[in-house]
């Protein structure tokens, strides 16, 4: 009995100590991704996506059992091996160079048998585990100087390296999104993001003239004017303002969405989701899916703001920057305002590795919430 006593009394701390505000609105734009994703695999001329479908619910169902295990992982223990999540992520890139598989011309997945992984989305996670590793045992009162950036600039730019060679260009530019974020919020001395905005600036005008692909330049001509390849490279950002166009206040209606139904609309299953949730519910649904992102990376910056330790905080804020940073590029990215990049639409967007990744980064922000308790 004392037994039995003890179990249920333990189920209830950990029933309690869980925030579930924080896993309502990630489950809220679960269902919000798997309505959409219905209506982008079902289309009128679809005949085989459906199964697409039924992946996603493995693949969120997955995602949940990870996210409520980190969940219960002290986010210490995960903090502790940083260094050799780290480094495993970083091999996996390697061996991508050398057997990774090719589709859709680039080299940036490693072929599993049952699943086919890609590096550079969990490296994503790995690079806010360690930079939040890094800096927790660090203390710059008054900012950091050039030497304090070396190790920190090195962990960021030798994964990004690596992406954008595979060639992942957009994954590579979250990488280093994700680590500048962290940077800026840990302070960086006034003068040194002078001279990192001017060594910006050189690097972008080296990166067109030398650095750039030919299919990348012309995506940043089709940014500026799709309108001069309407057939070829500015396809996809045509069609997807026709349908976040089209759906005007209320939408056309759940599976009554021209654009996605005829599959006019690209990949509307993973980087165009939104289109698909603009055309058929409208700038209401738009704004309620921007609105639970918003609420979610508030009550992200919650829990970073109540963690029990400076290593907590920093792990939830890192986070919220991956989330925040794909979310802002993929709708930008949709509606016209970004150039087209391979970034999807997180907790929405059809993906394996995109959704597990995404759902253990949130576990880790959970982990962080449910030991504010023990202080």
């Amino acid at each position: 009995m004392n037994f039995a006593g003890g179990m249920a009394l333990e189920e209830r701390t950990f029933l309690k100590r869980i925030d579930w505000n924080f896993a309502l609105f990630i489950l809220a734009l679960n269902v919000i991704g798997l309505i959409n994703l219905y209506s982008a695999t079902h289309g009128a001329q679809s005949t085989g996506m459906s199964r697409l479908f039924v992946s996603q619910i493995f693949w969120l169902t997955g995602g949940w059992l990870l996210y409520f295990f980190i969940t219960l992982i002290d986010y210490q223990l995960v903090l502790r091996f940083a260094w050799v999540i780290y480094g495993l992520n970083l091999l996996a890139l390697i061996a991508v160079i050398f057997v990774g598989k090719v589709a859709l011309g680039a080299q940036r997945w490693l072929d599993l048998g049952f699943f086919s992984y890609q590096p550079s989305e969990t490296m994503k996670v790995a690079l806010v585990v360690v930079l939040a590793k890094y800096f927790s045992q660090k203390s710059f009162p008054d900012g950091m100087g050039l030497k304090d950036l070396a190790i920190p600039g090195l962990i960021i730019l030798v994964p990004f390296g690596i992406t954008a060679e595979q060639p992942d260009l957009g994954t590579g530019m979250m990488l280093l999104i994700i680590g500048c974020s962290m940077l800026l919020f840990i302070r960086v001395k006034p003068k040194i993001l002078l001279a990192m905005a001017l060594i910006g600036i050189i690097g972008i005008y080296a990166g067109w003239h030398w650095g750039l692909r030919e299919y990348q330049k012309n995506r940043v001509y089709t940014f500026l004017s799709p309108s001069r390849d309407p057939r070829g490279t500015g396809y996809n950002s045509i069609q997807s303002k026709i349908a976040v166009g089209s759906g005007k206040v209320l939408g056309k209606g759940f599976r009554k969405g021209t654009q996605s139904q005829l599959e006019f609309l690209p990949e509307r299953h993973t980087d165009f989701i939104y289109s698909v949730l603009s055309e058929e519910h409208g700038f209401i649904g738009s704004a309620l899916t921007i609105g639970l992102f918003g609420i979610l990376f508030v009550s992200g910056t919650r829990i970073a703001s109540q963690a029990r330790d400076k290593a907590g905080a920093l792990l939830a804020i890192g986070v919220i920057c991956l989330l925040f940073w794909h979310m802002f590029i993929n709708i930008g990215m949709v509606i016209g305002l970004l150039p087209i990049v391979g970034v999807p639409l997180p907790l929405l967007s059809y993906g394996g590795s995109s959704m597990l990744t995404t759902m253990a980064a949130m576990g880790l922000i959970s982990s962080v919430a449910y030991r504010k308790f023990l202080f």
